[in-house]
């Protein structure tokens, strides 16, 4: 059988380019699972090879930064910084995509404007916001900016994934004396859960991995996120501690990859939901 030239040429550069991606994530899995002066020369060397979980229960029960404590924290400011915007884009994208109101198209540019702003312009102000709110070194200052951060995509996505739903079975809903609410929650909601999923993926993923935020708005050792930890758990008296530092790596980066896992099938439908017109 004869491939045409096009495709092994597509093959050749996709395996390279997965194969260069995963050789960090190997290093670091195979660094997290051998003692540190294993790896001093190398993680690609492999005599001696020793696997232990040392590592792993080093970090986690951490006299000075116990990752234990940092995931924790993660999971108390990431579920509600995902799930309460998710909740008020979908109603936002909602009333964008089917209801006419003055100025409509006017704020959904504004909101969709707000995504090209940098994180670093509005360190500063948001900052002094917190100061004035008391709510610097609370989980309150970082669910707060994450929510206004992740609105205006979460709106325009939900807003182009409602765009492909066919209006014919709202309008059925309201002709047998549905309300706006009912169509919303009944008709339209359990048809938008793969744009969830895929919200909620993604949600999660960049709040769970944010480290600038927390940096300036977190400074208590108490209320460290897990992003926090990692840099504190690698600093040894007169060397990194390599194995210390991947095995935290990999702890924190597990988490968002079992999440996707879980929804991966309503995550790729709700990619592609809105840009396949049904």
């Amino acid at each position: 059988m004869r491939f045409p030239l096009r495709t092994v040429v597509i093959h050749i550069v996709a395996w390279t380019a997965a194969v260069v991606w995963l050789i960090p994530f190997l290093g670091v899995l195979v660094s997290s699972f051998r003692p540190s002066n294993e790896v001093l020369n190398g993680w690609w060397i492999l005599s001696p090879l020793t696997l232990t979980l040392t590592n792993f229960v080093s970090v986690f029960f951490s006299d000075i930064s116990p990752m234990s404590v940092g995931l924790r924290n993660s999971f108390l400011m990431v579920l509600p910084a995902t799930v309460m915007p998710l909740v008020i884009g979908a109603l936002a994208g909602y009333g964008f995509a089917r209801f006419s109101w003055p100025i409509r198209d006017y704020v959904f540019l504004t909101i969709v404007l707000l995504m090209a702003v940098p994180q670093m312009m509005v360190a500063i102000p948001l900052f002094q916001i917190m100061v004035d709110l008391n709510l610097v070194n609370t989980f309150g200052a970082l669910i707060l900016i994450h929510m206004t951060w992740g609105l205006p995509w979460i709106i325009l996505f939900m807003r182009n994934f409602f765009g492909t739903l066919p209006v014919e079975i709202e309008e059925a809903a309201r002709v047998d004396g549905a309300s706006d609410a009912k169509v919303f929650f009944r008709v339209v909601l359990p048809m938008t859960f793969p744009a969830l999923a895929s919200v909620f993926v993604l949600q999660f993923m960049w709040v769970w991995s944010d480290f600038f935020f927390a940096t300036i708005f977190i400074q208590e050792p108490g209320l460290m996120m897990a992003t926090q930890l990692i840099p504190r758990l690698a600093l040894g008296q007169f060397q990194v501690d390599w194995g210390f530092l991947t095995a935290a790596s990999l702890m924190v980066m597990i988490v968002p990859i079992i999440v996707y896992a879980f929804l991966q099938k309503f995550y790729v439908k709700g990619m592609i939901g809105w840009t396949l017109k049904r």
